[in-house]
């Protein structure tokens, strides 16, 4: 190893695939990926709001990342997962097509949104990096998240009714 290989910052990612393309979320923000199962819809949730799950005692909002970026919806296949990201105090499942691995990508490697993109996708990425001779988009889980749209209902199994 050289002198500059030692001297990157390599941070942990999980890549997964929505509509043939690569994103990258900070490993530290993911809990969990699991097959999607049956998801409980939300009564006047907004379109990209699939409903919520229950999981690990817990009630969990489910964001269809297709329909939160502006693409069509598709049906869930055996390669669907739900990715449980968590953001300051909250939980939440995000569906994509496909999750595909855990990597490390130097971090002086991701670039910032090229200005050609628009400024209501930017405020979703990070930035972007090559890997493997492919763009990876890398996204900001906490622009992805935050909305007031989004139920707050991550409420224990345990929760006394009153």
């Amino acid at each position: 190893m050289d002198k500059s290989e030692s001297q990157t910052s390599l941070e942990p990612f999980i890549l997964f695939e929505i509509a043939g393309t690569a994103y990258a979320v900070r490993s530290c923000d993911v809990q969990e990926t699991e097959m999607v199962e049956h998801i409980t819809p939300v009564p006047n949730a907004p379109p990209y709001v699939e409903g919520v799950v229950f999981l690990r005692g817990k009630v969990i909002p489910v964001i269809n990342l297709r329909l939160r970026f502006g693409m069509e919806r598709m049906p869930f296949n055996m390669q669907t997962r739900l990715v449980v990201v968590r953001h300051k105090d909250r939980t939440i499942g995000l569906i994509v097509d496909t999750c595909r691995r855990f990597t490390r990508i130097p971090t002086e490697r991701i670039q910032p949104p090229p200005d050609v993109i628009s400024e209501s996708t930017k405020h979703y990425l990070q930035g972007f990096v090559m890997l493997d001779e492919k763009p990876v988009l890398v996204l900001d889980i906490g622009a992805v998240v935050n909305t007031t749209e989004i139920p707050q209902c991550e409420k224990s199994n345990s929760a006394q009714e009153t």
